[in-house]
């Protein structure tokens, strides 16, 4: 099923609460991605698996068009190594799925595929005379083009059953696959315990096995409640960059949690609030201080300096008439990346902050309905002291926004 859902599945670039996405499925996404306590689509193996019981049989496919602009500048630099490049590769193609089938009117088996990732840059070099010449290096003093691509994809396949008449409990194992590449950061190897596993090496892959919980309860006609929970993923090593990433190459997935509210004062409005937790600070080669006094890849060693992460979110769904739901959404999540570690940072910019969202779900037949979203990252920036690893001092800036349009089709039976 791993094999199968990454040939499906490729996801290239998704970045928006650090390098998880805002919310899992076009329908979420529309609602800011308030969705712990929400039940209208299969992709509760993502958002709240105990939410399938309650979704009924049904299939969702949708295609995303993501656009990320990222880019990077460093002023005040003694050594004349100041300049700004924007990432090129600006356009990605997300797709993801869910299906879920009743087992009686009490229990549901269903699977949801989607992912997380993005952090994927890619800035031409050139820019730079970091001691080879006019034009032979990049913005951290590399030769060759620079950039990282990180993606997580995830196959949850997702048990789902009703305690009592108002209350449901789920589980969804987590399979997870993971690849990354690196290029450009060959002025890092000297710093490295293994020069050779930095940089350039082409794409690595690791495996690991993880698990999703949640509870949903339905308090009142008016009210439901739900909390969903995943703890960190245990991956594999990235052998090939042993050398980069703290540790010797491991880059586990953080641990992560949401609780959230959905409440119908009548039957056509609900508003959706979500109070998410990502626990960046729990993996070393995302967390550690860019600073640390190690080599890079070693224990305790160098890593992105990102810091776990508050997330609000607040959704609003309009049910028009019988066949047009209209939503509305806001996200607001911390910055995990903090001014000691920009300059590492150039090549992840994960620094958006704000994201605004539209939806809108339309009935075509019986049984089928088509889903539009569209999510606006607002642009932010943070700027940091050059990292003493390139000479001359100055300061770097890290800056992205974001928007992506989603179209996907539902089918209900």
């Amino acid at each position: 099923m791993l094999a199968l859902a990454c040939v499906l599945v490729p996801l290239p670039a998704l970045a928006t609460n650090g390098y998880f996405s805002l919310g899992y499925g076009l329908k979420a996404e529309g609602m800011g991605g308030a969705a712990a306590a929400l039940t209208n689509d299969a992709k509760g193996g993502a958002n709240n698996p105990a939410s399938m019981v309650w979704a009924g049989n049904r299939f969702d496919i949708g295609v995303e068009e993501f656009n990320p602009t990222r880019s990077a500048a460093r002023t005040g630099n003694a050594n004349g190594l100041n300049t700004s490049v924007q990432s090129e590769q600006n356009a990605f193609i997300i797709p993801g799925l869910g299906y879920n089938h009743m087992l009686g009117d009490r229990m549901s088996l269903g699977v949801t595929v989607y992912g997380n990732g993005g952090l994927n840059t890619d800035y031409a070099g050139g820019q730079l005379n970091c001691g080879g010449g006019p034009g032979t290096g990049n913005l951290l003093c590399g030769s060759t083009r620079l950039g990282v691509n990180l993606v997580q994809l995830i196959v949850a396949p997702t048990l789902s059953f009703k305690v009592g008449s108002s209350a449901s409990v789920g589980v969804s194992p987590l399979f997870v696959h993971q690849a990354f590449r690196a290029g450009g950061l060959e002025a890092f190897t000297a710093v490295s315990s293994s020069p050779s596993s930095v940089t350039d090496n082409g794409q690595a892959a690791s495996n690991g096995l993880g698990v999703r919980i949640g509870v949903l309860g339905k308090l009142s006609p008016h009210l439901n409640a739900g909390i969903t929970y995943s703890p960190r993923v245990h991956m594999g090593s990235f052998t090939a960059y042993k050398g980069l990433f703290a540790n010797q190459g491991s880059f586990d997935v953080p641990a992560n949690f949401v609780a959230g509210i959905a409440i119908n004062p009548s039957g056509r409005f609900t508003i959706a609030a979500d109070y998410a937790r990502i626990e960046y600070g729990g993996v070393a080669a995302i967390a550690n201080p860019s600073t640390n006094r190690a080599a890079l890849g070693s224990t305790g060693g160098p890593g992105f300096g990102w810091q776990s992460i508050d997330i609000e979110r607040i959704g609003f769904e309009y049910h028009a008439d019988a066949n047009t739901t209209l939503r509305a959404g806001f996200n607001h999540g911390q910055n995990p990346v903090q001014p000691r570690d920009v300059t590492f940072n150039i090549i992840a910019p994960g620094v958006v902050l704000d994201h605004l969202t539209f939806g809108v779900t339309q009935a075509i037949s019986t049984h089928g309905e088509v889903t539009f979203a569209y999510t606006s990252g607002l642009p932010n920036a943070v700027s940091g002291a050059t990292s003493p690893l390139l000479p001359g001092g100055g300061t770097d800036t890290i800056r992205l926004s974001e928007n992506s349009f989603g179209l996907g089709y539902g089918l209900k039976f």
